[in-house]
């Protein structure tokens, strides 16, 4: 079941796979990294929820950023990342076709202490851009990525940021197996069955 607040999150994670709950949840491995980085959005003012399993933070019920754990590090990320000017260089792509998104990654709580003046920075101006109703124009993709894909990859920032940082082999995978049935329906399904996967790391013909 997928957390709804998060609190809930930092003690057992999303509830998106089946290591939620447990010890080897990849929550725990970045507790400290989560709680810094979720104090100092909040410091921000921005209004804090729990969206897709993860703490979400808004301005005036417009998503702003995420703070997250992910396999190989924490991370705190932008959904209009790329409208930011970014003077520090320190935003990622979490795939190689995310237009709009970008993140910053962190492995150790002294790497967050050391830019959190920058973060508050980078915080401060994503929530101009969400006050000035900026809007980033998206190319479309050159991927043949089934429609079914792409709502669920925008209606959820934790699964995309898992889609984009499989490799590109494991990616065109995943849509091999999604776009081969006819119906909507069962292409949907097959999208369901394979997030824990996705969310884990692995490709579709992982085990």
């Amino acid at each position: 079941m997928i957390t709804k607040d998060v609190e809930t999150y930092l003690l057992e994670g999303c509830g998106r796979c089946p290591l939620g709950g447990t010890p080897d949840c990849k929550v725990h491995t970045w507790s400290n990294e989560l709680k810094y980085l979720r104090s100092i959005v909040l410091d921000c003012g921005l209004t804090e929820t729990s969206k897709w399993g993860v703490p979400c933070y808004t301005y005036q019920n417009g998503n702003v950023a995420i703070v997250s754990a992910l396999k190989g590090y924490a991370a705190l990320s932008f959904f209009k990342g790329v409208l930011l000017k970014d003077s520090e260089g320190i935003l990622e792509k979490p795939g190689e076709n995310s237009q709009s998104d970008r993140l910053v990654k962190f492995t150790d709580v002294s790497q967050i202490a050391v830019l959190e003046s920058t973060l508050k920075e980078y915080i401060y101006e994503a929530i101009e851009v969400e006050r000035l109703g900026l809007k980033v124009e998206f190319k479309k993709t050159p991927e043949p990525m089934p429609e079914e894909l792409e709502a669920k990859l925008e209606a959820d920032p934790q699964l995309k940021a898992a889609f984009y940082a499989l490799t590109p082999g494991r990616q065109r995978g995943y849509i091999i197996h999604f776009s081969q049935p006819k119906q909507s329906a069962t292409r949907v399904s097959r999208i369901e069955k394979c997030i824990p996967k996705i969310m884990e790391g692995k490709g579709f013909f992982d085990r």
